[in-house]
């Protein structure tokens, strides 16, 4: 299965002052589809910590999935696009949007979302929501697809035209 890193954007998650409920939600989420968690951080909304921390998971913790909770709206601290698209090689911007198609089905705040998507050599970056509720149905609604990507991706299936099930 695929190994997944985890990583929380949050100041005063970070800090200690607010529990990481959006990063076990994701990591309960990932193990019951059979992923591997092989690092699960909370990081203060720092780019460049971030970054790294991306470019540790993908390159010497050989994740072939990170996904990211929290730091995509508007605040002035939320910077996690940015890091996300400062170590990507290439975006894959249809995952993104289509999580804000679905969730503006749900609320029509998912407009404010500017959670973007990229590949770092064999590795997926995908931002998601900070809220518990929305991280659990975004990756409700993807994780089917995304697997997939990842086979696609990680050379495991190289079909990509089939029909969905």
């Amino acid at each position: 299965m695929f190994k997944v890193g985890i990583i929380t954007s949050s100041d005063k998650g970070a800090a200690g002052e607010r529990e990481d409920v959006s990063g076990a939600v994701i990591r309960e989420m990932i193990e019951n589809k059979g992923y591997v968690v092989i690092r699960q951080v909370i990081l203060p909304d720092e780019k460049d910590l971030l970054s790294e921390e991306m470019k540790n998971m993908a390159d010497n913790l050989g994740a072939q999935l990170i996904l990211t909770t929290g730091g995509t709206g508007f605040s002035k601290r939320d910077v996690t696009p940015e890091a996300t698209i400062q170590v990507c090689e290439r975006m894959a911007p249809g995952i993104t949007e289509a999580i804000r198609y679905f969730s503006l089905q749900i609320t029509r705040r998912a407009m404010l979302s500017r959670a973007t998507a990229g590949i770092r050599n064999n590795t997926l970056i995908i931002n998601l929501p900070g809220s518990p509720k929305a991280v659990r149905e975004s990756l409700d609604f993807c994780l089917d697809s995304v697997h997939h990507g990842l086979e696609i991706l990680t050379g495991r299936d190289s079909e990509c035209a089939r029909k969905e099930d």
